[in-house]
């Protein structure tokens, strides 16, 4: 039966914020999430068994057990939840995951938090610049942060784009947050910049990214793999953002 299964008991929480980590350009989503599951050390919460999602097992090096390829961890401390994804999701199945998603973040009364990268060029040393658009009334939550409004008009694609698309629609706080990324390889740099000026801002919780910096190569070999595959797949598998005039 499609849906979202909880393993073990559930936590109590009060005002969950949501983090989503499908993959997309730039793998910085995912990074980020992978990041925050770990430096929080959030226990495995539920199975996301919706329609349309690849039926595969996942397994870690040096460890037994295997797991679905999305899954949902939370931390009761920081009353975090966070969407942990190993697959890019087909683009048949995204209506149906976003329908799927959508409907349990809204019983539970969790305001998520959409991750996007920004292909773009940028000098060594430079840091990627941050953005930040809401659904319903999570706007407010923005406010009170650094986070810039987006300097153009523009489009986020993939997964992440028809959650937005589907918070939009049923007038749901929900919030995205844009990080300029390179498009063609894993960027741990913009990862850290989502978590340190992004999520840890606006879900009020510090998080340590020097490990994510210090690691960066580390990291960028291991994922290269996937990251080429997300990049030649099409937009509708692959969550990125993109300026409107390249959209239309």
């Amino acid at each position: 039966m499609a849906g979202i299964r909880v393993q073990g008991p559930e936590p109590d929480l009060e005002n969950p914020t949501l983090v989503e980590g499908f993959p997309g350009v730039g793998l910085v989503g995912k990074i980020a999430t992978d990041h925050l599951v770990e430096q929080l050390d959030m226990r495995y919460y539920a199975s996301v068994n919706c329609e349309g999602l690849p039926r595969i097992g996942v397994y870690r090096s040096g460890d037994r057990t295997a797991r679905p390829p999305v899954r949902l961890y939370v931390s009761e401390e920081h009353d975090l939840i966070a969407l942990q994804s190993d697959a890019p999701i087909a683009s048949q199945a995204v209506e149906s995951v976003a329908d799927c998603l959508t409907g349990w973040i809204v019983d539970r009364a969790a305001t998520p938090i959409y991750l996007s990268g920004l292909p773009a060029e940028r000098e060594n040393g430079t840091r990627p610049a941050l953005y930040g658009v809401a659904t319903g009334d999570a706007g407010d939550r923005l406010e009170s942060t650094d986070i810039a409004m987006p300097p153009e008009d523009g489009v986020i694609t993939g997964p992440t784009g028809a959650l937005i698309n589907r918070a939009a629609h049923e007038d749901y706080g929900s919030l995205a947050l844009v990080v300029e990324c390179n498009h063609q390889f894993p960027d741990p740099e913009a990862a850290s910049v989502l978590l340190e000026d992004g999520i840890g801002p606006v879900a009020g919780i510090e998080i340590d990214v020097q490990e994510l910096v210090d690691r960066a190569e580390e990291i960028r070999a291991k994922r290269e793999q996937l990251a080429q595959q997300m990049q030649a797949i099409g937009q509708d598998e692959s969550s990125q953002a993109q300026p409107l005039r390249m959209y239309q």
